[in-house]
């Protein structure tokens, strides 16, 4: 798998208005099932974020799922066995990883069980110090 695109990006790419909105929405448009791809996890993240955001940045349920579907038919979706996910977490008290920076551990991890050359994202911070076999991997949408 060549790219795997985090919830920062989706996220960036679903409002138009967002500052890295332009770089996601090119990323992901070039992208199919096989030659990108996301957690499945990254779905449940973004759609808590856009129904979740105040004020008029809220998006609907259904507009969530729209958009949503669109990136399932654009990115292959991958998820961690239950040794994975719990060597993860194991992983992430070692490496002394805490709070919602666990989700982002979980999520390299399934970058890099799909085979994933390049992880994008706008976080570029919180996934390098998840280790060099993620940092390599790490950039931010072309």
């Amino acid at each position: 798998m060549k790219s795997f695109l985090d919830t920062s990006v989706l996220v960036a790419a679903f409002y138009g208005d967002h500052q890295h909105h332009d770089r996601s929405i090119a990323l992901l448009s070039h992208q199919n099932p096989s030659t990108g791809a996301t957690a499945a996890h990254c779905l449940a993240e973004v759609y808590s974020v856009v129904t979740g955001m105040p004020g008029k940045d809220r998006a609907s349920a259904d507009e969530a799922l729209l958009f949503l579907n669109d990136v399932r038919e654009r990115l292959k979706l991958f998820t961690l066995n239950e040794q994975t996910y719990w060597s993860t977490l194991e992983k992430s008290v070692t490496q002394k990883i805490t709070g919602g920076a666990v989700y982002d551990n979980l999520i390299a991890q399934t970058a890099l069980g799909a085979d994933s050359e390049s992880i994008y994202t706008w976080n570029v911070k919180h996934f390098a110090r998840l280790g060099p076999e993620v940092a390599v991997r790490v950039r931010t949408p072309p």
